[in-house]
């Protein structure tokens, strides 16, 4: 009998010894440049340091933290980095420098907390405010086989309340809000215009970047070819702004989804694309900001604008600028495209035309220029602001879920839905109804991000949602 007891006690030593579970934590890491939807790895010797395993895919926590959970055996030195999927993307001192390997010894329990001070790929210093963040840095457009980072910029009681917003779509993300990454050295510091707005009182909006695609700009800002300089993607890459982006943007995000919330901006092919996206979508864009725009690239813009302009039923806010040191043909072609748009059904009320003379074809003075037009466009969207008037929706509660999730309205909506789940590939993972006010099950599907569509009445919403270990 000793002996059983012997064996027993050795058996569950060795058992004990070989199945520790430790947890890795990042407490923090950097506030602007930690893409909020890009997976972190741990790579280690572990798991052959391969930064893209998804087994070892960190799970982000309500408090914005990343931890997971490893087995190990006690005693074990273990060297490892954190790494944002590929190791063009791994951790750095907060100089960007070189930063060793991490290392632990494995105890049975512990708890290992790091901080993360930056990223090799998105080396400072930044010059970003407020709540700026980079969404993705691969935000995927299949259409042309291409991926793009996204930035927004949010509001400044964004996390505070429960409270929807405007949109605006901006193009050329990269000269936005952070001067590291411009083209030219100069930003538009949307940030900081966003931020002294807010302070003054005005509308609080999100702002989306989206950055070009450097040689592939000209084919993707220009509806139309042109002799020299070719071009003619343009429809395409507005489908996708339209049909995938912005739908992911109204999921992810707490948007006024609607047109009469709904901007979009840019600057020089930036605002030629901007007003052909507007007239080609008047359902989906109710404010134009056109600066500086490339209308000398094809005279169908001209042709495109008496077609399209009957079309815009909705009520409309088109925003023309220019400086008086540009080309020129720069103020010719805008002033007699606001002739085009107010004789075939845009009223003077729903459009300003800015000529500013001191203005050139430079970032200073589209900054310069922003909140102005930023104040004009979004004047009467301050409703949106009121939490009496809500926009109604259904919606999936808690976003960050475990097993279940339950269906909610925010404007005492009953009955069913219809749900439907898709993977970050688009790949649909799961389908079912819903009823308002009980709980969803979810059994058997991974953890990680999935967007939620829900389908009531022929409307339908979509949602960010991440599910997590239980």
């Amino acid at each position: 009998m000793r002996t059983f007891a012997l064996f027993t006690c050795f058996f569950l030593a060795a058992f004990i010894q070989g199945s520790a579970q430790l947890t890795l934590k990042i407490a923090s890491s950097p506030t602007y440049f930690t893409p909020l939807v890009d997976p972190i790895h741990v790579a280690g010797t572990f798991n052959n340091w391969n930064a893209a395993d998804p087994a070892w895919e960190m799970i982000k926590q309500p408090d914005g933290s990343y931890a997971i959970t490893i087995t190990g055996t006690p005693g074990t030195v273990v060297e490892y980095k954190y790494v944002r999927g590929q190791w063009p993307r791994v951790e750095t001192n907060a100089s960007g420098g070189f930063l060793p390997n991490r290392s632990f010894t494995f105890q049975n329990g512990a708890t290992i907390s790091d901080a993360v001070a930056n990223w090799e790929d998105l080396p400072g210093p930044h010059t970003a405010v407020g709540n700026t963040r980079i969404l993705t840095m691969d935000f995927p457009i299949p259409q042309f086989n291409r991926s793009r980072r996204i930035w927004v910029y949010l509001p400044q009681d964004y996390f505070l309340s429960t409270l929807d917003y405007p949109v605006l779509y901006m193009h050329d993300g990269q000269n936005l809000f952070d001067e590291i990454t411009t083209a030219f050295g100069t930003e538009w510091a949307i940030d900081e215009a966003m931020e002294m707005l807010t302070d003054s009182g005005y509308t609080q909006a999100i702002i989306v970047g989206i950055d070009n695609g450097g040689g592939d700009r000209i084919a993707e800002y220009t509806p139309w070819s042109h002799p020299q300089y070719g071009g003619g993607d343009g429809d395409t890459y507005m489908d996708w702004l339209v049909q995938d982006l912005k739908p992911y943007i109204d999921g992810y995000f707490r948007t006024k989804s609607g047109q009469a919330f709904t901007g979009l901006m840019g600057s020089s092919l930036g605002g030629l694309l901007s007003m052909y996206g507007g007239l080609q979508y008047p359902q989906v864009f109710g404010k134009l900001g056109v600066f500086s725009p490339s209308f000398w690239y094809n005279d169908s813009c001209f042709t495109h604008a008496r077609l399209r302009a009957p079309m815009t039923a909705a009520p409309m806010r088109v925003y023309m600028l220019a400086g008086g040191q540009e080309s020129t043909s720069m103020v010719p072609d805008m002033m007699a495209m606001e002739d085009t748009l107010l004789a075939n059904g845009l009223t003077a009320a729903e459009i300003r035309t800015v000529v500013q003379q001191d203005g050139q074809h430079s970032e200073w003075c589209w900054a310069r220029e922003f909140p102005e037009a930023f104040k004009w466009l979004f004047a009467e969207s301050a409703t949106a602001m009121d939490p009496s008037l809500p926009e109604a929706r259904l919606f999936a509660y808690p976003a960050l879920f475990q097993g279940h999730f339950e269906l909610r309205s925010n404007a005492g909506m009953q009955g069913k839905a219809r749900l439907r789940l898709r993977d970050l590939s688009g790949r649909q993972v799961f389908e079912g109804v819903g009823v308002i006010g009980q709980a969803v099950r979810t059994d058997g599907l991974s953890n990680g991000s999935y967007l939620l569509e829900i389908e009531q009445g022929g409307v339908v919403w979509r949602q960010r949602l991440v599910r997590v270990g239980e």
